[in-house]
């Protein structure tokens, strides 16, 4: 193995990220970090008088400091995002039937979206952010509903669709600062915690570890 190779490897298993979600996985390989991932493994409870974008915030907390106490000497990235319309909270659905029920409810509707994110490095103050994005749902069909969930099983997706897949189809409109939120992680505010981390794609080899 390459002195090159070898350093580039070193480096990716510094790097962590606290989650099981294959969709924020993809989003970090995407802009060449390499990393490794943990299961952060908490529960996520609800909290009384905790505001939607509080209760996110708190859990990519709580996410990061799992995933640290597994990795200590690493960066940790713990995420989280939590949906909500007309102040209801919108849970993962789990099961087909509670996905169509869930987009049936949010036909024709405003859904505000808080996608937070928490970097935790040895030594260095947490790093905490929340991207707010709101997603104006299109009146949709029953059978549109169904064929949608049939097709692209969001029965873990909180609001029970996948932006980077066939949920665009969904949308009347999306007003964000960061597209990349809506997925599950803030890339450009992420991006630029990393690289006050020293932590960038850009000045470093190529970096392809991804555990």
């Amino acid at each position: 193995m390459s002195k090159s190779l070898t350093a580039n490897r070193n480096r990716a298993v510094n790097l962590v990220l606290a989650s099981r979600s294959q969709a924020r996985k993809r989003q970090l390989m995407s802009l060449g970090y390499a990393f490794r991932c943990v299961d952060p493994d908490i529960v996520e409870r609800t909290l009384p008088v905790e505001t939607s974008v509080l209760r996110a915030v708190r859990l990519a907390r709580e996410k990061a400091v799992a995933g640290a106490s597994q990795a200590p000497s690493a960066v940790v990235i713990g995420a989280d995002q939590v949906a909500a319309c007309n102040g209801r909270v919108l849970s993962k659905p789990g099961t087909v039937e509670r996905a169509i029920a869930q987009l049936d409810s949010l036909s024709g509707k405003n859904a505000v979206f808080h996608s937070a994110v928490c970097v935790l490095a040895p030594g260095r103050d947490p790093i905490e952010f929340a991207d707010t994005t709101t997603v104006t749902f299109r009146r949709l069909s029953k059978i549109e509903i169904e064929r949608y969930v049939e097709r692209d099983a969001p029965l873990e997706c909180a609001g029970a669709f996948k932006s980077e897949k066939l949920g665009t189809h969904l949308f009347e409109r999306i007003e964000t600062q960061d597209p990349t939120a809506l997925i599950g992680l803030p890339m450009i505010e992420l991006a630029r915690a990393l690289r006050s981390l020293g932590i960038n794609p850009l000045t470093a080899g190529p970096t392809t570890l991804a555990l």
